[in-house]
């Protein structure tokens, strides 16, 4: 690999290496760059330039491939520190693929409309007319593949490189949703359907990988909002440019995909998201022929329309589509489907409208009556729904139906309801004639139904014959919709209505009334009816009517304990019911658990078994290996003449390797002693040649000699005779056109006097444009000049302007810094005042300081006084007794109070009260001290008197002198 280089040094080598053509090495340079170790300690300024110059060379060669790893190893050092960068070069990929293709396009289009011809007069040629006959208008297409198409691929690579570099990361996500937003108006303008459908697997595979990379570092959270929310608006471009392309299949695939992601959105969705969700969902369900779920997203859409303050018109075109929709559902068309799959279906759609069950006709119907689509529905829409919802004719009913059907239908819009519609309508014909007749004939029903062709041709194949109204009866009676047989001896139909028949199945929905409800219905009357006559009577009075009422309570009352007695039974069921589950349930857990058990000791005894065989497995296998290496080694031993005596499965490897060894370097031996035995003789033999040579060399050279000149002559007769055949043959040619001299030096003098002539006229056309344009340059010269010289002028005033503009800020700049010195040697005197103040201040405090702590020692003084005082006084009185002092300790007396000989006891607290002593008595706490411990050595010396404890010494207050050192003793240490 070569040396890492600055990448200023690779950017400049590579630009020079595209000037002289070399545009591959360029490339090829700035790869081996990305390939370097040193290439993610650069810096992302100077990356940027090289990476961009390195996608516009892929881009000029088509290196797709080349261009995606570069973009992935960048991606892996910028989306740390500057996806600003990231983002720059991908729309610069983009953005350069895009401009080749338009300039392909451009260029395919000259070359169409280029048409090289010679003479314009010129009839057409019979191969021009036969090419053009064979090929057709298939010049742009040819074009258009050598071109267009190659760029068209590469741009759709880049769209695939951009989207697999920026996928799954959270930093990267708005840059991945523009990338994708444009790979979308790619396909919508080139009309590229297929790629469209991998565009959108790729974007439903990077989706599902998300939770995948959810461990990375910028991994892409869904639950944000505002993730999710791009991620929508990107599903909704996709949604939207699939019902573009008409793929629908993709287009729903696009609605799932959009349902899956509102599900885990957290905020509610916005509603014009929503319209648009509703109105491509549709469009969808209409292409696909699901009419059912078509009228339940246009009653959807109408209900979120409504929140958004539309005007008269749309609601009323909107409710107009409601209506028509949820009237061409049939009666029982989707509903009637069975089986898993079917339910799945159903399901499935349920729950991308947002439904709680599946919808169905009647329930579409029910819900535009409560949204008061009514009121704002057509006319011809109203009629529609009165005559088949409401009215009952069946013998006029499609030829009213026809009528309503031509007023609808002038709406182009409404034009693709009508073969549901006319399905719908035979439906309903078919349902109140089972109801009216018992039977009928089949040239009746056609009569009735013919009104509903009036609006196919004649040969449409949708018209109602005999055969596709009975097409219809049958599949309707196969479903149970009807109970109707069709005779086809006597040409009539057969409408079954005995109350009474079992084995017919009729649900809810079905077009024929079933025998259970026409039972039901006819009960309904008689109760009815009976009803009435009650009431009549309860207005007699006579004992008839009491009889009757007292009968009617009991019968309520009866009725009532029943009840009471069904919800008794229903309640104990229930309670069964869930003891019995609750109960199932234990068992099953506890099964659950014994069978978890045994399964995961198997499993336990499984895993040591096969740990146990793979085990010896191995060692058999090592074994094996071992004594048939074992085996190979004796066998090439025995090859080799060597004789082993020992049992073969007795020695091991090592021993048979150094036996191979041995063998191998004694027959290394004997070969250098043979090769050196037939080197010798092969020496002798040459020798033995080239003395045998000698002499037969002599006759060689003059056989040789002989050769050539022979070979030297034949060449030379033949070039003789090729020379003089080729100067014959240029004499016969010259003699040929002698004839025509005259007339070529003719031709050749008046061509020389046209052409003479014609240099003479170009000569002076040339000198007078000369002049002329020497003029215009003079004179644009001389404008040039006067626009220099304005543009100076105009220089000189906005440098001067400048000048003066740059001299008034800065004497503005110098006024601002002479007042904020002023500011801050006025901000400095004031400190400067404020820190005087505070020392003065603190001089006054330690000045008030030192007076306390004088009167504080003048208290002390007063103190220590007091107590000297007294000591002398006891001490004068123990040595006033003398030797008679008693020999027994006794209190002394309290002094008599307030005598004037003993001063009054003042505590420590208060003693500061009493003011500054005049007096001061010299000497410091050493001197007291000393007198102290002489006190104590003489009560020590008296028998019977205890030695009292001194006073704790005042405390010292640091300015008194002390004359001899002494070594401190602390106050506690003092008595001991």
């Amino acid at each position: 690999m070569a040396p890492f280089s600055k990448p200023e040094t690779v950017l400049k080598q590579a630009e020079g290496l595209v000037s002289v053509g070399q545009t591959p090495a360029a490339l090829q340079s700035l790869t081996e760059m990305f390939n370097s170790k040193r290439f993610r300690s650069t810096p992302v300024a100077a990356l940027e330039p090289i990476m961009i110059r390195f996608i516009e060379l892929c881009v000029e060669l088509r290196k797709g491939r080349t261009a995606k790893e570069g973009l992935m190893q960048y991606k892996n050092i910028t989306q740390n520190t500057s996806v600003q960068s990231i983002e720059t070069v991908i729309h610069t990929f983009i953005r350069l693929a895009n401009a080749k293709v338009v300039e392909a396009q451009e260029k395919a289009h000259k070359a169409i409309e280029v048409l090289d011809v010679d003479d314009l007069e010129a009839s057409e040629s019979p191969e021009d007319i036969l090419l053009g006959a064979v090929s057709g208008d298939q010049s742009k297409d040819r074009t258009d593949r050598a071109l267009v198409t190659p760029w068209l691929k590469f741009l759709w690579e880049s769209y695939r490189s951009a989207l697999e570099t920026l996928k799954n990361n959270a930093r990267l996500e708005a840059v991945y949703q523009s990338i994708a937003l444009q790979a979308f108006e790619f396909c919508l303008s080139h009309r590229r359907k297929v790629e469209f459908r991998r565009l959108c697997e790729t974007l439903r595979l990077h989706l599902a990988t998300v939770a995948k990379y959810s461990h990375q570092t910028h991994s892409v959270n869904l639950s944000d909002p505002d993730t999710l929310q791009r991620f929508l608006d990107t599903r909704f471009a996709q949604l939207n440019t699939s019902v573009e392309l008409e793929l629908w299949q993709e287009a729903f695939r696009s609605i799932e995909d959009i349902h899956n992601l509102l599900t885990m959105s957290k905020r509610p969705p916005k509603p014009t998201m929503m319209v648009n969700y509703y109105e491509k969902l549709y469009k969808i369900f209409m292409t696909s022929g699901s009419i059912l779920y078509h009228a339940a997203a246009w009653s959807k859409y109408y209900a979120i329309l409504r929140t958004f303050g539309k005007s008269d018109e749309e609601l009323a075109k909107a409710a107009g589509f409601v209506l028509i929709s949820s009237l061409s559902v049939p009666f029982l068309s989707e509903n009637a489907e069975e089986g898993d799959d079917n339910k799945g279906k159903h399901a499935r759609l349920t729950t991308l409208l947002g439904l709680n069950k599946v919808p169905s006709r009647t329930s579409l119907l029910s819900d535009a009556l409560a949204r008061n689509v009514l009121k704002l529905s057509p006319q011809p829409l109203l009629e529609l729904y009165d005559l088949l919802e409401i009215q009952f004719d069946p013998l006029s009913l499609c030829e009213t139906a026809s009528i309503i059907l031509d007023r609808v239908i002038q709406n182009d819009e409404f034009a693709i309801y009508l073969p549901h519609l006319r399905q719908v309508i035979l439906s309903r014909l078919l349902s109140q004639l089972s109801q009216v007749y018992s039977s009928m004939s089949i040239a009746h029903l056609l009569e009735l139904v013919a009104p509903l062709n009036l609006h196919l041709s004649p040969d449409h194949a949708d018209r109602y014959n005999q055969e596709n109204i009975e097409a219809f009866i049958m599949s309707t009676a196969k479903r149970g919709e009807l109970l109707v047989r069709i005779n086809h001896s006597s040409g009539s139909l057969v409408f079954v209505d005995n109350a009474f028949t079992t084995g017919v199945a009729g649900g809810p929905l079905a077009v024929q009334p079933s025998p259970g409800r026409v039972v039901k219905s006819r009960l309904g009357h008689i109760a009815e009816c009976l009803h009435k006559v009650v009431k009549s009577l309860d207005d007699t009075p006579d004992k008839a009517s009491a009889d009757l009422k007292s009968i009617h309570m009991a019968v309520q009352s009866e009725k009532r304990a029943l009840q009471v007695r069904r919800s008794i039974v229903a309640r104990r069921r229930e309670l069964q019911a869930e003891l019995l589950a609750r109960k199932q349930n234990e068992e099953r857990s506890l099964q659950a658990e014994v069978t978890q058990k045994a399964q995961e000791d198997a499993q336990r005894k499984k895993r040591a078994d096969a740990i146990k065989e793979a085990q010896e497995r191995a060692r058999a296998e090592i074994d094996r290996k071992r004594k048939e290496e074992n085996e190979k080694i004796v066998s090439s031993l025995l090859d080799r003449g060597v004789s082993i005596d020992a049992d073969i499965d007795e020695l091991d490897t090592d021993a048979l390797i150094r036996l191979q060894v041995v063998q191998t370097d004694k027959e290394r031996r004997e070969f250098n002693d043979r090769l050196r035995i037939i080197a010798k003789r092969i020496d002798h033999v040459e020798r033995a040649f080239r003395k045998a040579e000698i002499p037969l060399l002599v006759d060689d050279y003059a056989r040789q000699q002989a050769e050539d000149k022979t070979a030297f002559e034949a060449s030379r007769q033949g070039t003789m005779e090729a020379a003089r055949k080729t100067h014959q043959e240029q004499i016969d040619a010259k003699r040929r056109l002698s004839k025509i001299m005259s007339d070529y030096r003719a031709f050749a003098t008046t061509l020389d006097v046209d052409r003479q002539q014609e240099y003479q006229k170009r000569q002076t056309q040339a000198s007078a444009k000369l002049v002329e344009e020497k003029a215009k340059r003079r004179k644009a010269i001389l404008q040039e000049r006067e626009r220099i010289a304005r543009e100076k002028e105009e220089e000189e005033r906005a440098r001067r302007l400048e000048e003066e503009e740059r001299q008034r800020i800065e004497q503005e700049r110098e006024a601002e810094e002479q007042r904020k010195r002023d500011e801050e040697e006025a901000e400095m005197l004031a400190k400067e005042a404020e820190k005087r103040e505070a020392e003065e201040k603190a001089m006054e405090n330690r000045k008030r300081r030192e007076a306390e702590r004088a009167a504080d020692m003048e208290k002390v003084r007063r103190q220590r006084e007091r107590e000297e005082e007294a000591e002398r006084r006891r001490t004068s009185r123990f040595t006033s007794g003398g030797s008679s002092a008693p020999t027994e300790w006794r209190r002394p007396q309290r002094p008599v109070e307030n005598s004037p000989s003993q001063p009054k006891y003042v505590p420590p607290v208060a003693r500061g009260a009493e003011g500054p002593s005049t007096a001061y008595r010299p000497g410091g706490w050493r001197e007291r001290e000393r007198e102290r411990e002489r006190l104590k050595e003489e009560n020590n010396s008296r028998p019977g008197t205890p030695g009292r404890q001194s006073p704790a010494p005042a405390e010292d207050d640091g300015f008194q002198t002390v004359s001899k050192p002494k070594v401190y003793r602390p106050p506690g240490a003092r008595n001991r």
